[in-house]
């Protein structure tokens, strides 16, 4: 594996050389595309060359061992070193997800349960916010449903990050939120306290960089307009400004209306029609590949049980890599660390095993 080392040490001197050409800083699509490789080949570079140092002082040390027993003492921790650095350098050798750097957009849609399903979608809402703002990131809704007792149907959200290195992307994170989320509490129209078990969806999408990017043919889309409505059906406005846009060739319906102007529904509406078709493109690579990028972790069955939220036992479980925590109380208020980084660990571990299978 260490092997292709050499050729990505070529590649990042490349790219060095890109980023001092202005013209590259001229389109910020091709300028952010650089910079997220160029930020993912540096740690790289960086794991090398720590693990070449380790060789060298193991080395240095066992021939200097033959002439002064002082020295020998310090090999098996240059032996503990270097195992260290290899191991790391062989993770950040695995292959990323190119999508990794990208933002997100995440819907989350009540399910099983009705009322309460619709309130605990509200809760995810507030949980995946209070996450993003403990990372730094920003977060903008772009539609929401909103239930009678003050939950989400279905509650669209973008959220965009901060950092080029792909490795602290919003895609490498939440990419492992999307499927179903189990929920067992009493519900606030329960009456006697008993506990029900209600769903709700969440699914997430990479988010495309430039609307270049995803080429849509406005013969292939319809686009309808219509009044905007709030709980219950009522009318919110008097004009015509929320947005349904059809894309015929694969059936994708994207509605929008939490704007006041058409204009911007119908802008948020094709971010979410980009996102979905990049997303659809992908399954369709995942389906026909068998490398180590496709992930038994992160699948894009949005009917699979990921995880279960107990709050009469303050529990959460996640269905998929064996993680469970008594601090669901925490984790409802954004503290995500454990749980996804579970889920990085359990991804990585599985294409470390591919990659060994192949060798």
């Amino acid at each position: 594996m260490f092997e292709s080392v050499s050729a990505l040490i070529d590649e990042h001197a490349d790219l060095q050389e890109q980023l001092g050409d202005p013209a590259v800083h001229a389109d910020p699509a091709r300028s952010r595309k650089i910079n997220r490789r160029y930020s993912e080949l540096s740690k790289i570079l960086a794991a090398h060359q720590a693990w070449v140092g380790a060789q060298d002082d193991l080395a240095a040390a066992q021939e200097l061992a033959k002439e002064d027993d002082t020295f020998a003492e310090e090999v098996p921790a240059l032996e503990e070193e270097l195992a260290e650095a290899e191991e790391k350098l062989r993770r950040l050798l695995v292959p990323r997800d190119p999508d990794d750097g990208r933002d997100v957009i995440m819907e989350i849609k009540g399910g099983e349960g009705g009322a309460e399903s619709a309130l605990f979608a509200a809760d995810l809402l507030r949980m995946y916010l209070h996450y993003a703002e403990a990372k730094g990131w920003k977060t903008e809704l772009l539609e929401k449903d909103e239930s009678d007792l003050g939950g989400y149907k279905n509650v669209q959200v973008a959220i965009k990050g901060s950092s080029n290195d792909p490795a602290e992307g919003v895609w490498a994170h939440l990419k492992y939120e999307g499927g179903v989320h189990r929920v067992q509490r009493v519900p606030v129209t329960e009456s006697q306290g008993r506990i029900h078990t209600s769903t709700t969806g969440v699914l997430v999408f990479p988010e495309v960089d430039e609307p270049e990017e995803v080429a849509i043919s406005q013969n292939d889309i319809r686009i309808d307009v219509f009044r905007s409505s709030g709980p219950g059906g009522q009318s919110v406005n008097t004009t015509d400004s929320a947005v349904r846009i059809t894309h015929v060739p694969t059936g994708i319906v994207v509605s929008m209306q939490n704007e006041k102007s058409q204009i911007q529904n119908r802008e948020a509406a094709m971010r979410v029609l980009r996102a979905r078709l990049l997303a659809r493109q992908q399954e369709e690579l995942d389906a026909a590949a068998s490398d180590a990028r496709k992930s038994q972790i992160r699948t894009m069955d949005r009917s699979e049980r990921i995880r279960t939220y107990n709050f009469p036992e303050n529990r959460i479980a996640d269905h998929r890599t064996g993680y469970k925590a008594y601090n669901l109380d925490h984790v409802m208020n954004g503290d995500l660390d454990a749980v996804i980084e579970s889920c990085i660990q359990s991804d990585e571990e599985e294409r470390l095993a591919h990659l060994a299978d192949k060798a």
